[in-house]
């Protein structure tokens, strides 16, 4: 099996570039406001998206939103993940970005298999398959499905 991490290549690029930014020069507050910025803006983002080795994110409302395994899909089964995903938040229109969290959602609650969770209903997936539902999901919202 083909594994897709995209988030964390994502989520280490966006480390670097927080940790290259300070230069650690002679100024106290102007590089120190700014590298602080930088890391609050990406634990946010990793928050959002990632969750630690062997952990789970929930959203507010109960959404699983990141599952701390390395994504695992093959790239066909990724494509029609993706695919389905971005089906389901073109119907509902609006932002994509929007849709995320409420697709997520969708899977969960029906618990029915389909394309979306790769044949297999959610409750059933192992946590590295449902890490690469996410990463599809995550994917078709930014419109990146190929």
């Amino acid at each position: 099996m083909r594994s897709y991490p995209i988030l964390a290549t994502a989520a280490v690029a966006a480390l670097l570039a927080g940790c290259s930014s300070g230069s650690g020069g002679g100024d106290s507050t102007p590089p120190s406001t700014s590298s602080s910025t930088a890391a609050a803006t990406t634990t946010t983002t990793l928050q959002t998206h990632t969750a630690e080795p062997g952990a789970t994110g929930v959203s507010p409302n109960g959404v699983t939103t990141a599952v701390g395994e390395p994504a695992q899909s093959t790239e066909d089964e990724y494509f029609q993940a993706c695919h389905a995903a971005k089906v389901w938040m073109q119907q509902r229109g609006g932002d994509q970005k929007a849709q995320f969290e409420p697709y997520l959602e969708s899977l969960q609650k029906s618990d029915s298999a389909g394309p979306g969770t790769f044949g297999t209903p959610w409750s059933k997936l192992p946590a590295a398959r449902q890490s690469a539902v996410i990463v599809a999901a995550d994917a078709a919202a930014d419109d990146l499905c190929g």
